[in-house]
């Protein structure tokens, strides 16, 4: 896609347009840092899409301290992205619902971190 932008004029409308929606939608899915130019587009790899995944989300943000934990909590539906309960480790979190990770509600995991929690503030 980026191969066939370039080819086209730097002035022509369409090229400017669409370039915007790529650089967008790339920057909204997380996959590159800032919307800069078309060169980060073509810099994605698979590794980008990897770093998206939630158990890499959860550890990122503290959920958990490994990997292993954060698969498991997902797996085990312990884990939520705005309303839904997602059970797919696979699941990409795009940079919107980044802030709406939590747990559910009927978690005995959040029990646990919120009684630990209290016990350390006591």
């Amino acid at each position: 896609m980026v191969a066939m932008l370039k080819k086209l004029d730097a002035e022509d409308p369409a090229r400017i347009q669409m370039s915007e929606k790529l650089l967008e939608k790339c920057f909204r899915m997380g996959l590159i840092p800032a919307k800069k130019s078309l060169t980060q587009c073509e810099q994605i790899a698979a590794s980008c899409f990897a770093r998206r995944r939630l158990p890499v989300v959860l550890v990122k943000n503290k959920f958990c301290e490994t990997m292993r934990e954060a698969v498991s909590f997902v797996e085990q539906g312990h884990i939520r992205v705005g309303p839904e309960v997602v059970t797919d480790p696979a699941f990409h979190v795009v940079r919107d619902m980044e802030d709406f990770i939590t747990w559910v509600d009927t978690s005995k995991v959040k029990r646990q971190i919120v009684d630990d929690y209290d016990l350390m503030q006591a």
